[in-house]
């Protein structure tokens, strides 16, 4: 199954607050961090885990010294170039960059024990076909671990607004995904999803499937 690879006004986009988003502080530590303890329950020393849209690297050089090695994507050169700095900077050597997006990543079928998409999953414009391509990356069991803003039921309306925006190249594609769209759309390529939970009503969905 194919998908449209990102538009140019997106990779401009992220490209231009590349900087400013890594000097960002996280909004919700307190969610991050369990997010970061659920993900770490999965692991094992022997993973092979994919993180797409990984940004600037963070949860990436996080999780590096818990598995094997770590394959990590985006579409923005520049988040790739300052991921792959804090990461020389940490010392981690597990982590291999690659900037490109989900749609034209190549990879063998099967070959990920795990894959990331956190805050991506709305970002694409087909999101069942990149949980398609997700699934047939992972090994039968592998997981798939996601945290995605349900913008159908958290700012509707900003569609009026972020579609203007994104002509102008002023915001990044938006996908209004609902809660209950995505975790069926999930389910229906073929994942068992184990757990869901958002820290409050609008906010984003982090869910851990695996690939039945």
């Amino acid at each position: 199954m194919s998908s449209p690879t990102p538009s140019r006004r997106s990779i401009r986009f992220w490209n231009f607050i590349a900087k400013k988003y890594s000097r960002d502080k996280i909004a919700d530590e307190a969610s991050y961090q369990r997010k970061l303890d659920e993900t770490r329950a999965l692991f094992r020393d022997d993973m092979q885990v994919l993180e797409i849209g990984t940004g600037t690297g963070s949860t990436a050089i996080l999780h590096a010294p818990h598995v094997a090695h770590i394959d990590a994507i985006d579409v923005s050169e520049k988040m790739i170039a300052i991921a792959r700095d804090k990461t020389e900077a940490a010392g981690i050597g597990n982590i291999t960059y690659q900037c490109t997006s989900v749609e034209e990543f190549e990879a063998p079928e099967g070959g990920y024990d795990m894959i990331m998409a956190l805050s991506v999953l709305h970002l694409v414009q087909d999101h069942k076909a990149t949980l398609a391509k997700l699934y047939a990356l992972l090994k039968p069991g592998g997981y798939l671990v996601t945290s995605t803003v349900c913008l159908a039921d958290a700012m509707p309306a900003f569609k009026w607004v972020s579609i203007p925006g994104h002509a102008l190249g002023l915001l990044p594609y938006l996908t209004y995904l609902s809660k209950d769209t995505l975790l069926s759309d999930i389910r229906t390529a073929g994942f068992t999803v184990e757990n869901h939970w958002q820290p409050a009503p609008g906010r984003a969905l982090f869910a851990i499937s695996i690939k039945s």
